[in-house]
């Protein structure tokens, strides 16, 4: 019975809360006991991490709930816990985590084993392979500068730029760097990784040890920090970690796609924090340094290009030094095969697809998930009839790019987006025309956006 009550319960709180808290935080409680004389309902949470959280911010809305599913007035709500199994009044609450009944004992040792085998940073990033030139000459110095005195100087640095242009390759530097003259603890981390440890240290109630993991190291690199935008629980526990480091002069540094005040979907506090020591970008490189990286590559490789060689490479449609490194791959590898010289024609012919690329269309649903990925939404969220302001942004861009892009009619795009009127998608789209006018941030997230439709089509 008290089962059924409380996937009933769940169905109604899906839709007040939303689907990410239902399974972060409730699926992670169950009912425990009712006593229908004493009017008094027990839940189960896995400790105090959990148990606070729903308390502070779920209390009176799970007493609401429970009331009329248990077709009672009056109901005092308790928690226990699960390990000692001892009732604690809802009026004393710490947040908890709590551990789902139907998981086994190896399931939660190998979710813990595969937290704390992540981190390591990659030997062959060092600072002695990154082609340094106009575009990314700051973001180096700050970088090796870091490496000098970790902690003290530029703490946190925060390096921001597009996609593939090298930020994570001086993240990784970083980290060796420190590692080989010192023996301070180095803990590399993606931002969407960390999201994951955290909502796993919940269910698992492993909460402890995931602050330890990260509270512990002398060297904090998170990669593509926006990843964490509109995750409140989550920027919470950061937000605590972040200070322990800091005020124990441990470095931190951060990489993201753009500044850290327009990162959407992120607190001002933990805006402030990031923007708080040395912020650099990297920009995206001429042709001319274009050239220069690929030679360099290619010398790394045993390999020697032609200045003309360079140049065809480098004036093609690639967007960042990443593509740029696997065009060279390319024609490398076709060389050796074929046993033929890298010269001009035989990059021509290795390269002709990308000279002349030939996009595809992009379906409704991939024009969804891409601008639902950069504002850290879930589809299911894009689609909802939640009015949230950001959220709403959100939609309206992707109703603007999807009349761009697929150029099919209002109405259509009404469908798909939740069964929305056309004169609702027609309103956002003449909005998002008059906003990129006026709003140079608002211009260049498009662009973001459509330069990451070009690589999923």
């Amino acid at each position: 019975m008290l089962e059924r009550i409380w996937d009933e319960f769940l169905t109604i709180i899906e839709e007040e809360v939303g689907t990410r808290v239902v399974e972060t935080w409730f699926k992670a409680v169950s009912l425990h006991q009712w006593d229908a004389l004493k009017k008094e309902i027990t839940v189960c949470a896995p400790n105090a991490f959990v148990r606070d959280w729903i308390h502070n911010k779920y209390k009176d809305c799970i007493c609401l709930h429970l009331k009329r599913l248990l077709n009672v007035e009056e109901l005092r709500l308790h928690f226990t816990d699960i390990k000692k199994n001892v009732k604690k009044e809802s009026t004393s609450f710490v947040p908890a985590q709590i551990v789902p009944k139907d998981k086994k004992e190896k399931t939660q040792k190998n979710e813990l084993s595969v937290m704390q085998q992540r981190g390591y940073t990659n030997r062959t990033y060092c600072f002695s392979t990154f082609v340094v030139g106009p575009a990314n000459s700051f973001a180096y110095a700050a970088a090796k500068a870091v490496t000098e005195r970790p902690g003290v100087l530029y703490n946190p640095l925060f390096i921001y730029g597009d996609s593939g242009l090298g930020k994570t390759h001086l993240l990784h530097a970083i980290g060796n760097q420190i590692r080989n003259q010192s023996k301070a603890s180095v803990l590399y981390q993606t931002a969407d990784r960390f999201v994951s440890e955290f909502i796993n240290a919940i269910r698992f109630n492993k909460i402890h040890k995931f602050q330890q993991k990260y509270k512990s190291v002398d060297v904090l690199l998170v990669d593509d920090i926006q990843f964490i935008s509109n995750k409140d629980q989550t920027q919470e526990a950061f937000f605590h970690i972040f200070n322990t480091l800091y005020d124990a002069r441990k470095q931190i540094v951060f990489t993201s796609d753009t500044y850290p005040q327009n990162i959407n979907g992120l607190a001002n506090r933990l805006q402030s924090r990031l923007a708080c020591g040395l912020t650099t970008d990297i920009r995206i490189p001429t042709i001319e340094e274009k050239v220069v990286i690929l030679k360099k590559k290619a010398e790394l490789s045993n390999e020697t290009l032609t200045d003309e060689v360079a140049y065809f490479i480098s004036s093609q449609n690639v967007p960042n030094i990443r593509e740029l490194e696997g065009a060279l791959i390319r024609v490398m590898a076709f060389a050796a095969l074929t046993s033929q010289p890298i010269s001009l024609e035989l990059v021509k012919k290795v390269l002709l697809h990308v000279a002349n690329p030939q996009p595809k269309a992009a379906s409704f649903e991939q024009v969804a998930r891409c601008v639902s990925r950069y504002y850290s939404y879930s589809l299911e969220q894009l689609l909802s009839k939640d009015r949230n302001k950001q959220l709403s942004l959100a939609r309206q861009v992707t109703m603007f790019l999807m009349k761009q892009i697929t150029n099919k009619s209002a109405r259509d795009i009404g469908q798909f987006l939740g069964g929305r009127d056309h004169t609702t998608v027609l309103h956002a789209i003449h909005k998002i025309e008059r906003c990129v006018t006026v709003d140079v941030q608002l211009k260049e997230t498009i662009h973001k956006i459509e330069r990451q439709l070009g690589k999923t089509t």
